[in-house]
């Protein structure tokens, strides 16, 4: 009798544990599904940032315009002039350049050169307000220049600044126009959502000309609200 009476209380004590154990259990399991989306959604997140980050090259000794164009200073209130890594990867090779002349007068975020892309001018802003010095013939002759070599040989006008004009300092730094290229990045992810896949090379990188991928009957206006000309 002691001894079925001891084994009764194992028993009663298994058994409390498991009907403690079970509800709590139960709790575990109703809460894993919310973290597990919620651990995808970070993991996605970080893969995307990385992708991302990729994309888009922005050298340090440049000051940036919100219209995607770049300026240098060169000495003496001369600075050379761009377009950035994210139009020229947005927009493609254009078919020819529209680059004002020697002496005529620029000014900052007003249109003052402009691409020709399948048969359409695309109007682009100026980062500084100035006379143009010189244009970059080699451009003029090779227009993929702007797209293949951004930050080299495909700059594409030098502009004396007069001294004191304080448009300069609204110029983006290079850690600046990461925020703010990496804002339009999201844009133009959201437009390129669901067929993202169509605009990335093998290794993530995107395509030339993803405007005209992600919309090849309304890429102009993308591209105009992307780069602050429409």
């Amino acid at each position: 009798m002691e001894f079925l009476a001891t084994k009764g209380l194992e028993y009663l004590l298994v058994i409390g544990y498991l009907l403690l154990f079970i509800p709590f259990w139960m709790l575990l399991q109703r809460g894993r599904p919310a973290e597990a989306e919620a651990e995808a959604h970070a993991a996605g997140a970080g893969v995307a940032d990385t992708a991302r980050a990729r994309w888009f090259d922005i050298p340090e000794d440049r000051l940036f315009h919100r219209g995607h164009a770049w300026a240098r200073p060169e000495g003496d209130g001369v600075f050379a002039v761009g377009l950035d890594d994210f139009a020229g990867k947005l927009l493609g090779r254009p078919d020819a350049l529209k680059l004002p002349v020697a002496g005529q007068a620029v000014e900052a975020g007003s249109k003052a050169w402009a691409m020709e892309i399948d048969g359409s001018l695309l109007g682009m802003l100026s980062p500084v307000t100035g006379r143009v010095l010189d244009v970059n013939p080699d451009a003029l002759g090779n227009p993929g220049l702007v797209a293949d070599d951004p930050y080299g040989r495909g700059w594409l006008m030098k502009v004396r600044v007069p001294r004191g004009d304080t448009a300069v300092n609204n110029l983006l730094t290079a850690a600046l126009a990461r925020t703010w290229t990496d804002e339009a990045a999201d844009r133009l992810l959201r437009a390129a959502s669901p067929e993202l896949g169509t605009v990335l090379q093998d290794g993530g990188v995107p395509v030339l000309g993803i405007a005209r991928e992600v919309s090849p009957d309304g890429w102009k206006r993308l591209a105009s609200e992307l780069l602050l000309t429409s």
